[in-house]
């Protein structure tokens, strides 16, 4: 059992430490979009994915709900919801009822509910106020990330919203997860029902850069082909209209992330919150800001292997070095303020310190909670933004709770999900849950087993991504050159490459052969991964560049592929990726490059298809022969 235990732990660290990685890799990417929009000679090829005349009409303007019934028909084949406003708890039960059935409402009621939702928001406070005195009990939820099935189980076990069962949600509602879209259809439609009684919290992801990456974007463009972009337009102005809190009873303070040792609670409620429509691009002279500091404190360039790293925006601790005697720009001041309270994470030791991790926000100790504290006179933070295997954890010697409501978020069986329900003394209950599929039919091993496998199939991608910085490193610890090192020196260079703080010497029996002796076998990190598709002809510096910045180059491509057919030119192909490696510093470049994109035109017309190019560099797994030994 212990043994179990430990596998399960480290498998879920695992996880949890290539998701940071993953984060950082998207502050990364979100500066290069800054980059190509205020470098690029043709910006309009990338900025239709912020605006575009149509869409902007929608957003600036306000069309009323009866210009969407002018404008887009509803076929007599649709099966669906029909809508109809101000809405109803009818209308509600039947958007549930449609999408247990797996059922998509159609474009025209989204375009009404979302328009219907901003003028609602609009109306409300930063900083939302709610008493216990009304309800009895308040119910808060956490994350949910598009897990449907959760937020249906939790309306199942704890009821749905209405003027006696008062609910808030946490933020990170979208992202990851299959049903994002129908999970914020849900809530925005009890919030437009009962709106002093279900109330909604801004959270990291509710940004239209953060689901560019994540998942969001290609969910509703896939489900809503012919006004996706109308959709994530106006979607885009929603979210920067959430509120960014929730005090209960004036002790109770609900937030998505955290605070820091400048968190001013007065300010934030008195900033114009829409004006942030998303944290990983600051204002612009926030962005002239960081220029002068760079022309002051010049960097070194980044090296191929820890390109972006170093060159973006940092987006956690201090926004400006000490001792620098800039003038105080308020736009700053508002963007770190908001990223503070949407990116940082509690952490047991005193002080407020850059959260490195995620590359955003800080980390901030018990003194610091209890400094704001004393200063709002509260009692409890409740707070969500991070995994935790049961569903819920309190730190800072009870006064925060970490409240997180997707379960299975890593894998089936990962994890359980939770909520917290507040009475008058202000007593938090812990409701847990887990939406089971598999995971029953299952023994505690096996589910251990599927876990911890799909924990390293994502470990032995990163490492394949790094192969040429491991191997290098390894050399270094191997002065005779018999290919083996000590489990120490192996240890220490996954760590020191990688940088995940995981149990390297736990992981080694997992990730390498060892010799009778107990040496590591390091090129054997590698043996049990392959190449999707054999490239000789591409150097291998270029193969694993490529596998590194996968999904970054993915992202950029649905950028440039205004009609999501697919397909770009071979002009755009090559624009974004001298654009992107220049900015990364990327020195690798090989004319078989090109070779291999013509190659990919089958039909000699110009386009390719990108996700056939970048499948060419995935990276597959071999069956490992010490799982079947």
């Amino acid at each position: 059992m212990a043994r179990l235990e430990m596998r399960r732990r480290y498998s879920l660290s695992i996880f949890q430490s290539i998701e940071y990685a993953d984060e950082q890799d998207q502050l990364q990417l979100s500066n290069f979009f800054t980059f190509m929009l205020d470098h690029c000679t043709h910006p309009d090829s990338v900025s239709h994915i912020f605006t575009s005349p149509s869409v902007s009409q929608v957003v600036d303007e306000g069309l009323y709900l009866t210009e969407f019934e002018k404008k887009i028909d509803v076929p007599d084949s649709y099966y669906g919801p029909r809508l109809s406003f101000p809405l109803t708890v009818e209308d509600a039960n039947a958007l549930l009822h449609a999408f247990r059935n797996e059922q998509l409402l159609h474009a025209r009621y989204v375009l009404q509910l979302l328009c219907e939702t901003r003028r609602v928001l609009k109306e409300m406070p930063n900083i939302t106020h709610l008493s216990t005195s009304y309800s009895k009990e308040i119910t808060v939820c956490g994350d949910l990330h598009g897990n449907l099935d959760d937020l249906l189980l939790i309306f199942y076990k704890n009821g749905l919203p209405s003027e006696q069962n008062c609910y808030v949600f946490n933020g990170d509602f979208v992202d990851r997860g299959k049903n994002s879209m129908e999970i914020l259809i849900i809530l925005f439609a009890f919030l437009l029902i009962y709106p002093n009684d279900l109330h909604l919290n801004r959270g990291n992801h509710e940004d239209y850069i953060m689901n560019l990456r994540y998942g969001f974007t290609k969910e509703v463009s896939k489900k809503y082909k012919d006004h996706g972009q109308q959709i994530l337009c106006l979607l885009r102005d929603v979210f920067s209209w959430l509120p960014l809190a929730t005090i209960i009873d004036s002790k109770v303070l609900i937030l998505h992330g955290g605070i820091s040792d400048t968190t001013d609670l007065d300010f934030l409620n008195a900033l114009e919150r829409n004006k942030l429509k998303s944290l990983m691009r600051p204002p612009k002279s926030v962005r002239d800001r960081q220029d002068q500091l760079k022309e002051r404190i010049p960097t070194t360039r980044p090296s191929k292997h820890t390109a972006g790293k170093t060159q973006h925006i940092s987006l956690s601790g201090s926004a400006e070095p000490s001792g620098s005697n800039l003038p105080p720009d308020p736009a700053l001041k508002e963007w770190k303020q908001i990223l503070d309270i949407l990116w940082s994470d509690p952490r047991s030791q005193n002080g407020c310190t850059p959260n490195k991790c995620r590359g955003g926000g800080c980390y901030f100790g018990p003194d610091v909670t209890a400094k704001l504290f004393e200063r709002y006179n509260l009692k409890m933070l409740i707070r969500s933004h991070e995994f935790k295997p049961e569903g819920y954890e309190i730190s800072h010697n009870g006064k925060v709770i970490t409240i997180f409501s997707a379960s299975n978020y890593y894998e089936e069986g990962s994890n359980r999900g939770a909520y917290i329900k507040l009475n008058p003394e202000l007593i938090p209950r812990f409701v847990q849950y887990q939406v089971s599929k598999y995971t029953r039919r299952q023994n505690l091993r096996e589910r251990v087993c599927t876990i911890e496998s799909s924990a390293l199939k994502c470990l032995r991608e990163k490492i394949y991504a790094h192969r040429a910085e491991l191997t290098s490193a390894f050399a270094q610890y191997d002065l005779n050159g018999t290919g083996r090192i000590s489990v120490n020196d192996w240890a220490a260079v996954m760590e020191s490459v990688l940088q995940l703080e995981l149990p390297w010497r736990m992981l080694c029996s997992q990730l390498a052969q060892t010799t009778p002796d107990g040496e590591v076998d390091f090129m054997s990190c590698f043996y049990d991964l392959k190449i999707g598709q054999p490239i000789k002809e591409v150097q291998p510096a270029l193969v694993e560049t490529l596998c590194r910045y996968r999904k970054d180059l993915e992202i950029i491509f649905n950028v440039i592929d205004k009609d999501h057919s697919g397909l770009i030119s071979l002009e755009e192909f090559g624009q974004t990726w001298k654009l992107f490696a220049s900015h990364l510093g990327i020195d690798v470049y090989d004319e078989s490059l090109d070779k291999l994109v013509l190659s990919i035109d089958y039909n000699k017309d110009g386009h390719i298809d990108f996700n056939e190019f970048l499948e060419a560099f995935h990276v597959v797994h071999r069956l490992e022969k010490k799982a079947n030994s």
